[in-house]
């Protein structure tokens, strides 16, 4: 009876000193958690419920960022998508960066026949990344990691060292080439280094409604919705990518393709919309974007659908027990588009922010390139949180390297914001944010606490700044730049500094020295 009542005794001591030495958990004792880093694309900064959106649906990342942190401040790293997700991928802004715009390396051939490009994928992809380059996906590789990307690549051709798979991921789906994304039912996707063929017709960007046929019947639009929809076929990869990698860490790079034109998405999505919005005019395509009935409830549809995916992977992380470990981040590679049917006056898509031509997609004013940012991870981010810290793209590759504990490259130009997420130390701030776009005549801006300076049509000589205080003009309609000779002067210093001599001769500025 004694030795029992010992041997009790000794089992309850040694449940104490366990519990005991149960250390709280912080960034340097937790285990590796997951990372799901959802990019979405042309979605604006208020086109989604939490951000403001009042006629589009978003509760599923809206509920995302009621578990976690909502970012008011952060940018995109260009107003277009290559460049954008070249400084995501590599932690450098566009002044460093090898990649500065979209550049569809035309030299190859006709790469905008689609019917050609099926045949020969040497008219595919954009021009490669370099695959010496040091990108998330090798940081995460080192760290231990699975990786994946799924969605879209465009920063490398799939017959060139640019590929995912020579870029630090383990696995690859999607759309390789940008211009192929064009259309959300393909004739192909890519697989790794395997083309993956679809159960579509090649409806090719631009194909106008048939003649003769009524545009106000919905009939007339049905050659536009096939069988394979991209997009779900994606959506299944990231869902089986978490399921077989539950066992260990993994990253998964989701780039899909929502809600970029052309408008496509299943017609339960748009109906839903047709009946809160009403009957509307149809868009009869033009500038290589396909015809819809129903465009604003397209649109719409185009981004609940999206918002039924984020909730879908959320709910298998619960179901595989990986939700507490697992840290889902969602945003968008520039703000909303002015093309194809999009309407951002109609849905405020880029609210508070300018929704006119010319300050949203492919320019460097608030609404081309501030973001919707949200992060979540139960129990380590503080639920229903915000953050006016300033950050951008480049500042994700430190932010994982703190994360997982990995080295980084030295010369880039990010800031871990891991110390705002988990709420547990000093978090650096930048001096400044910059950018510079080889396009739409030629931009640079940079943002300097609540001081926005935009120099625009540098191809056409001009090199004066217009200067905004985002604090009490976030619209950017009253240019001070005058009143304020001193701050004017220091952000051309930041300027001339953070610009380099691009390596590509397309992204060249000569205006600017190159």
């Amino acid at each position: 009876m004694k030795l029992e009542f010992r041997k009790i005794v000794l089992l309850f001591i040694l449940l104490v000193n366990l519990c005991a030495c149960k250390e709280v958990p912080t960034k340097k004792n937790i285990s590796k958690p997951n990372v799901i880093y959802i990019l979405a694309d042309d979605l604006g900064y208020g086109e989604l419920g939490v951000y403001g959106q009042e006629k589009i649906q978003t509760p599923n990342i809206d509920a995302l960022a009621n578990s976690g942190m909502l970012f008011k401040q952060h940018y995109s790293g260009a107003p277009v998508c290559a460049p954008s997700r070249y400084m995501l991928m590599t932690g450098k802004h566009a002044g460093h960066a090898r990649i500065r715009g979209n550049d569809e390396w035309a030299e190859r051939g006709d790469v905008w026949n689609f019917e050609a490009v099926i045949n020969d994928p040497n008219l595919e992809g954009q021009r490669p990344i370099l695959n010496t380059t040091e990108t998330i996906g090798k940081v995460m590789q080192k760290a231990g990691y699975k990786t994946a990307i799924v969605g879209k690549w465009g920063l490398g051709a799939p017959l060139t060292e640019g590929i995912p798979t020579k870029s630090g991921f383990d696995f690859f789906y999607g759309y390789n080439c940008q211009r192929q994304a064009h259309q959300l039912y393909p004739k192909h996707l890519w697989k790794n280094d395997e083309k993956e063929w679809l159960n579509n017709d090649l409806i090719a960007p631009g194909t106008k409604l048939d003649k003769g046929t009524d545009p106000m019947d919905i009939a007339s639009y049905s050659k536009y919705e096939q069988v394979d929809y991209a997009p779900a076929k994606m959506q299944t990869e990231v869902l089986n990518f978490i399921e077989e990698n539950k066992e260990q860490p993994f990253f998964m790079y989701y780039a899909t393709p929502l809600p970029h034109l052309p408008l496509q998405v299943p017609h339960k999505y748009i109906e839903k919309y047709v009946e809160l919005f009403g009957d509307e005019s149809p868009y009869l395509g033009d500038k290589g974007y396909f015809p819809n009935r129903y465009p604003h409830a397209a649109y719409a549809g185009m981004i609940s659908y999206l918002d039924d995916q984020v909730g879908e992977i959320v709910a298998k992380l619960k179901e595989l027990n990986l939700y507490e470990n697992t840290i889902v981040v969602f945003t968008s590679d520039n703000g909303p588009s002015y093309l194809g049917g999009v309407d951002a006056e109609f849905f405020n898509s880029a609210r508070p922010f300018n929704n006119n031509f010319g300050h949203t997609k492919g320019f460097t004013y608030e609404g081309g390139i501030r973001v919707p940012m949200i992060a979540s991870w139960p129990g380590k981010i503080k639920a229903g949180s915000t953050t006016n810290h300033i950050s951008a793209f480049w500042d994700v590759m430190p932010t994982l390297g703190e994360l997982v504990n990995a080295d980084v490259p030295q010369d880039i130009d990010g800031i871990s914001f891991l110390p705002t997420l988990l709420g547990t130390e000093k978090q650096q701030n930048h001096d400044f944010l910059y950018w510079e776009f080889p396009a739409q005549k030629g931009q640079q801006a940079v943002r300097m606490g609540n001081w926005k300076a935009v120099r625009k049509n540098i191809f056409n000589g001009n090199m004066t700044l217009e200067l905004y205080n985002l604090e009490n003009d976030p619209f950017e309609t009253t240019d001070v730049a005058l009143k304020f000779p001193q701050i004017v002067s220091k952000i051309e210093t930041i300027m001339k500094n953070e610009h380099t001599t691009a390596a590509i001769d397309k992204f060249k500025i000569k205006q600017l020295g190159d």
